[in-house]
């Protein structure tokens, strides 16, 4: 029989209370809380806190105030990556930036969602004032690829994939994924226009 962690990774149906995610959750709001006490001038002790808490981290990373997070560990990020103030990534799974990332102010990366029929979404052994949590939650990968630009507001919904180049209009709601070499936006997020590849 597969563990809560085990479903929750493989993008099926999962307790989101079980004791497991409770920790992870409980770790991941002191490190926010933490590091967010943390002056942006100290930028070599954020740097390290990220490398603390996240599943990867490469060099000349900047992860700006008012950040949150699910977990953390679901976390990875490549190289010469800004992520700017007030982004929320929730991260029940895995969450990957590639190379060369930028991510504007207010940014949403949101990993987990729920059956959108009630008799799906309502756990069927929750009753009220039982420890069972009444809503039946999962969770998809996000990833976004190298030398992507995602605009001030916009959110990533569970599963989706941001090519490489492309960059997100501000505001928008990505829902599915996004070719590489593009500009899109709108709610729901489409492709405006084509960009030139960039030559090595």
């Amino acid at each position: 029989m597969k563990s809560e962690l085990e479903k929750c990774m493989a993008g099926e149906l999962y307790d989101c209370h079980d004791r497991v995610f409770i920790e992870r959750k409980a770790r991941a709001s002191e490190w926010c809380r933490r590091y967010n006490a943390v002056p942006y001038s100290e930028r070599g002790k954020r740097h390290a806190m990220l490398r603390e808490l996240f599943g990867s981290v490469g060099e000349h990373v900047t992860v700006g105030d008012e950040f949150l997070c699910g977990f953390g560990d679901n976390i990875y990020i490549g190289e010469h990556v800004s992520v700017n103030i007030r982004c929320v990534f929730v991260d029940c799974n895995r969450i990957t930036i590639g190379d060369r990332v930028l991510i504007a102010p207010g940014v949403q990366i949101n990993t987990s969602t729920h059956p959108v029929e009630l008799r799906e979404r309502l756990n069927a052994d929750w009753e009220p004032g039982s420890e069972a949590y009444f809503w039946r939650t999962r969770a998809l990968p996000i990833t976004v690829e190298d030398d992507c630009w995602i605009g001030a507001g916009a959110i990533l919904l569970p599963g989706v994939t941001i090519g490489h180049g492309s960059v997100i209009g501000a505001g928008s709601v990505v829902n599915k994924d996004i070719p590489a070499n593009c500009v899109a936006a709108g709610n729901p997020c489409r492709v405006i226009r084509r960009l030139m590849m960039n030559e090595e």
